[in-house]
């Protein structure tokens, strides 16, 4: 499997401060990589640098052994789709509209979306269940919507790596379930994703890795069942958790260990 993406001796930030360094990762073909670490602890700068939004401080990213800063906007829209956290827009473009947006790195300057574009998008509504939101406009509709239309725009951008940023933010238990399905499909059909969370049990179930993030600097790298355990997720997020085998699905899953609340006396 080749690599499409890969980071060496990277230090991240913004402008005069360094969030976090030596960051040593990759993303190769077919391959779910997940991050995982505390709010704040740098995980979308951390994407937006590897997506060449903000600038490195140190180190070097490369897209299929190309320097990423040799690299055009349209080669990295061809290699790279960005799945950011759903907020407020302030654009009532269509929901279908939206979704097109992320043909435009198949598109020249001039060009309007034809018949393959349109049915890229309808492909992507489809797949996640949305096709009924196509004519609604995007200001209108919920922020779990919004964050479904934003996959689908960069479903229908067909790059080979998806990044997204906590795609199941805000979404419903039953579309955090149809996310998972959709990363594990992408898998399948050989593009890979590099997603970060907050809920362990989501690298447990459909990753295979995750990089454990802690103030901007790896803690740990390494299939789930290795890395994500009671000892480093007390250091990620300061709780007690306990890990369960289930068996029949082949993974744990997690659980924190809430102390008893004792009642006040009557």
């Amino acid at each position: 499997m080749s690599t499409l993406i890969e980071a060496r001796a990277l230090a991240y930030g913004h402008p005069g401060r360094t969030l976090g360094s030596d960051i040593n990762l990759d993303v190769t073909e077919g391959e779910v990589l997940c991050v995982l670490g505390p709010n704040g602890g740098g995980k979308t700068t951390l994407f937006r640098t590897l997506l060449g939004l903000l600038p490195t401080h140190d180190g070097s990213i490369s897209l299929r052994g190309k320097p990423l800063h040799d690299c055009t906007d349209a080669e990295r829209a061809r290699m790279m789709a960005y799945v950011p956290q759903a907020g407020n827009t302030y654009f009532a473009f269509t929901v279908r509209d939206v979704i097109l947006m992320g043909r435009t790195a198949h598109l020249g300057l001039f060009d309007r979306p034809g018949a393959k574009d349109i049915a890229a998008a309808d492909a992507a509504m489809n797949e996640l269940n949305i096709t009924h939101l196509a004519d609604k406009t995007i200001t209108q509709i919920s922020g779990g919507e919004r964050q479904l239309a934003l996959i689908a725009r960069a479903l229908a951008q067909e790059s080979p790596l998806l990044i997204m940023d906590e795609p199941t933010a805000s979404l419903d238990f039953g579309n955090q379930a149809l996310i998972l399905h959709e990363i594990l499909r992408l898998k399948a059909s050989g593009r890979s994703v590099l997603f970060c969370t907050h809920d362990p049990d989501h690298a447990l179930q459909c990753a295979d890795r995750a990089l454990l993030l802690h103030h901007g600097n790896v803690l740990a790298l390494d299939v789930p069942r290795e890395v994500v355990t009671a000892a480093n997720l007390h250091t990620l997020y300061g709780v007690e958790v306990q890990l369960i085998e289930d068996a029949a699905r082949g993974h744990a899953f997690c659980r924190p260990r809430l102390q008893a609340v004792q009642a006040p006396p009557l």
